[in-house]
């Protein structure tokens, strides 16, 4: 995997406190996972920036294994690599999604 590659996912990531890396974009998503974290994350008014993978190949690639995970999405928040569409699913369920947001000083809008 090319070092350009690998330290532009690190620039990306280091560039805004909440980054998904998903399948489309997040007001056309590609895919139903993609869709889902995308859907939490406006659902709580969190700004985030997003990349399509489908557009870019080599990120899409290298991304799976800059964070040795196998699947797309995949959320960072503050730098740190949070997980994929299921484990996004289930701390939004047990609210443990809200609470690492707050403690990471991540400004939602849609919670009180």
């Amino acid at each position: 995997m090319c070092d350009d590659v690998m330290t532009r996912i690190a620039q990306i990531i280091a560039a805004d406190p909440v980054v998904l890396f998903m399948k489309g974009t997040p007001l056309a998503p590609q895919c139903g996972f993609s869709a889902t974290v995308a859907r939490i994350l406006m659902q709580l008014g969190v700004q985030f920036a997003s990349v399509n993978v489908l557009a870019e190949p080599e990120i899409r690639d290298a991304i799976k294994i800059y964070a040795d995970w196998p699947t797309i999405p995949q959320l960072y928040v503050a730098g740190e690599f949070i997980g994929g569409a299921d484990i996004v699913r289930d701390m939004m369920a047990t609210g443990e999604l809200v609470a690492m947001l707050k403690a990471k000083n991540v400004a939602m809008t849609g919670v009180a």
